[in-house]
């Protein structure tokens, strides 16, 4: 890649509704010296038809990242499914490593690595998507002397990502997607500032196994990791409340919300089996002490059985009839149906 001094590092994270900004970025993408990396939460076989989509419908070339690759101006790099992608001074970095804001591909985890590699050269751009993925992300790029951008969380189909960043910051722009291609080749014209060191909590760790990290001046909470239930430590810093536990699964404060819904959730699942269980077994248990005349036996299973169906009805009624969180809606259904 041509060494510059002009913001030329281009990161886009995009999660709801941010398909259709995308495209119309893409269309209006001008030709400019720069290399643009996409995250969009979407199913295993969204990237790719993400790629076919902008390149389809744009200027420049458009392909799933693929590990170790040169970074080269003028193409567009979507994360694959499953991998975060890492940007280094010597290329794209796939990684397994642990989910961060209950994703992977993260959006964080791609725009906290381009603020350590390439520091006031970068540009983030957050799109439409329900949350905050991106939020600590976009403040380290603008720790690092970058620049960030949120589209106008108006236009957005899903304005949360855009709306947490807008306030969370003081965000250089806020533009409608078919401004931000105008506005990006203003910016990568313009000669890049002299980079800034961000907050040790915001830069990504060097561990392959540990993609996000807590500062060590973080305390133990009084909560779990809802991906792998170990001791979660917290952290504030420019007011955001992030976690993060041993393994290196990290969490925004929202994404650890819905994290403890879906625990929740899927406990109380489990509890309705168990109970549906019982009432069988002990229905089961009556009909056979009945065959073997033990009359108050039957009784006693009859109870149980009842009992436990009732308890098993509540939760089911819960689980069927509850209000959800609009923020379950996290990715993309255009990118969900089969390839």
């Amino acid at each position: 890649m041509p060494g510059r001094s002009n913001r030329d590092i281009v990161v886009i994270g995009a999660s709801a509704g941010g398909i259709e900004a995308l495209s119309e970025l893409a269309r209006l993408l001008p030709p400019m010296e720069a290399a643009i990396f996409v995250v969009v939460h979407t199913g295993p076989s969204g990237p790719g038809m993400l790629a076919n989509l902008l390149e389809r419908g744009g200027q420049w070339p458009a392909s799933v990242a693929e590990a170790d690759s040169a970074i080269e101006h003028r193409r567009i790099y979507v994360a694959p499914p499953g991998q975060h992608m890492v940007l280094e001074r010597e290329g794209v970095r796939l990684v397994r490593g642990p989910l961060e804001n209950r994703n992977r591909p993260s959006i964080d985890t791609l725009f906290r690595s381009a603020a350590k590699a390439f520091g006031s050269r970068v540009i983030g751009v957050i799109l439409s998507g329900y949350l905050d993925d991106g939020t600590a992300g976009a403040i380290a790029i603008q720790r690092s002397g970058g620049v960030v951008i949120a589209q106008d969380p108006g236009e957005a189909l899903a304005p949360g990502m855009p709306q947490s960043v807008i306030s969370s910051m003081q965000v250089d722009h806020v533009a409608r997607a078919a401004e931000i291609p105008g506005l990006l080749a203003r910016l990568t014209s313009a000669a890049a500032p002299a980079a800034r060191t961000p907050p040790r909590s915001m830069k990504p760790s060097r561990s392959i196994n540990k993609v996000a990290q807590i500062d060590p001046t973080g305390r133990p909470s009084a909560y779990t990791c809802p991906e792998c239930h170990g001791t979660l430590w917290e952290v504030e810093e420019e007011g955001l409340l992030r976690f993060a536990c041993r393994v290196g699964h990290s969490f925004s404060a929202n994404s650890m919300v819905e994290g403890q819904e879906d625990s929740a959730e899927r406990a109380l699942w489990a509890a309705m089996r168990a109970l549906e269980e019982r009432a069988d077994l002990s229905a089961r248990m009556a009909a056979h002490a009945n065959e073997r005349g033990q009359g108050l036996s039957a009784q006693r299973y009859l109870e149980a059985s009842g009992s436990a169906a009732h308890d098993a009805g509540v939760l089911r009624n819960l689980l069927t009839n509850g209000k959800r969180s609009q923020a379950k809606e996290r990715h993309d259904p255009q990118l969900k149906r089969p390839a």
